[in-house]
């Protein structure tokens, strides 16, 4: 199934790497966050290749419901109360500067941008609501309390900030690409320090950003402890009522919606990868009940990293890999982290910072909640009896009967009924037989 923005746009398409080669910085992934760290090196000035082991944007970012926005769910009060306020702050202010340079690029590019007010309701407690907003005002920013009547919902009140926006991402990449120094069909099988190797070239770099979703070294970072991957779906209605902006549930099982074109999107029915969830048959149940006269004409899914406490990881790979890079862990909030990612990696490998680059270091500490129970799921799925195993750390793989794969519940690999790669940390194919 494809999504509404692989159906309307037209990519440029970029040779395979050859031979040997030499740059300052290799960016390894070229999704929206790879690309636009090469963007911005690009403007910078500074030598690098991009290399993407399939073809640009053709993993995650197409897939996505392409909401730009500092609200990521009710995440303020949270990060205050777990963090402290000079966190939540940098936090928010790493968002408004890439939310900023998106509306910067987008004034010179044909990518559908609008600005949005973005929601996040509650459909139980009000409380909720009201705490996120006291944190925006804590934290200098404006928000509202807000109750949505666009939604055929009962909700309990929503957090609305305005100024914030949507996007046509591919068309973005499209407009944003073609000087670019990209290499598509170029899949690092291995890297050895800081020199990767591909079916056709050997790139040598003095720095390297990995940028492929899901980390795919496990030597260094532990990111295999730190991350797990979800699933959720989408689907996309014409003749459903325009609701006038984006919304998002707070709790993790709702709802969220958004128009683009005349179609709603309706998305949903998540869990996590290789585990059973409301997937499509959910969103179109709600569909039939609340838009009886609506017909679907897309349904896609997407793939989500969740880190330990909700803040992604962006800087160094680890303590001991000092000229190596990584941005990963956006949870679902790609799009305006993958910007910000970007600015902070292309300043961190030309020797400078962020005054906010802080609150992502990937070297905080791991003793979160959610660690022990990615370490009980990890242990239970390498104790499961099964021939059929992940080659990432031979995790027993599960049938996604919805989508007809074979998933990873450990770490969110994800293979076709072959058994062929679709989605990392693995770095080749599974046998499925």
């Amino acid at each position: 199934m494809h999504s509404v923005w692989s159906d309307t746009a037209d990519l440029p398409r970029f040779p395979t790497l050859q031979g040997e080669v030499k740059t300052d910085v290799l960016i390894i992934g070229g999704g929206m966050c790879g690309v636009l760290c090469a963007y911005q090196l690009a403007q910078m000035g500074v030598d690098y290749v991009l290399v993407e082991g399939n073809t640009i944007c053709s993993g995650v970012t197409k897939n996505t419901t392409a909401k730009l926005t500092v609200q990521h769910g009710l995440i303020y009060d949270k990060l205050i109360k777990s963090a402290g306020k000079e966190q939540a702050a940098m936090y928010l202010q790493a968002n408004q500067d890439g939310l900023e340079e998106y509306k910067r690029l987008c004034k010179n590019t044909d990518c559908a941008f609008e600005e949005k007010s973005a929601y996040t309701y509650t459909m139980q407690d009000r409380g909720k609501i009201e705490a996120e907003v006291k944190a925006y005002e804590t934290l200098g920013y404006r928000a509202e309390f807000a109750m949505p009547d666009a939604l055929p919902l009962k909700t309990q009140g929503a957090v609305r900030l305005n100024r914030q926006a949507q996007f046509h991402p591919l068309k973005f990449i499209a407009g944003i690409v073609k000087e670019l120094n990209i290499y598509e069909n170029s899949f690092v099988r291995s890297l050895d320090g800081l020199t990767a190797r591909t079916d056709a070239a050997t790139v040598t770099a003095k720095k390297i950003i990995v940028a492929t979703h899901f980390p795919f070294l496990n030597t260094h970072g532990s990111y295999f402890l730190k991350l797990y991957q979800e699933r959720s779906y989408v689907i996309a209605l014409s003749g459903a009522p325009d609701v006038g902006g984006m919304y998002v549930d707070e709790a993790q099982k709702g709802k969220s919606f958004r128009n683009y074109a005349g179609l709603l999107f309706v998305g949903g029915g998540d869990h996590r990868t290789g585990k059973q969830g409301g997937n499509w048959a959910e969103l179109r149940a709600f569909a039939k009940t609340h838009y009886p006269k609506a017909v679907e004409q897309y349904a896609w899914a997407t793939q989500d990293c969740m880190p330990l406490d909700d803040v992604p990881y962006i800087g160094h790979y680890s303590a001991a890999t000092p000229d190596l890079y990584v941005a990963s862990g956006f949870k679902k909030w790609g799009m305006t982290t993958a910007m910000a990612a970007a600015l902070l990696l292309a300043d961190k490998v030309t020797g400078k910072d962020r005054e906010w680059g802080a609150v992502f270091s990937p070297q905080r500490s791991i003793l979160k909640p959610q660690l022990f129970v990615n370490g009980i799921e990890a242990a239970a799925n390498l104790l499961t009896i099964s021939k059929k195993r992940c080659p990432h750390l031979g995790c027993a793989l599960k049938w996604n009967a919805a989508e007809r794969t074979w998933d990873c519940p450990c770490h969110g690999s994800r293979f076709e009924k072959d058994g062929t790669l679709i989605d990392n940390p693995a770095t080749g194919g599974a046998k499925v037989e």
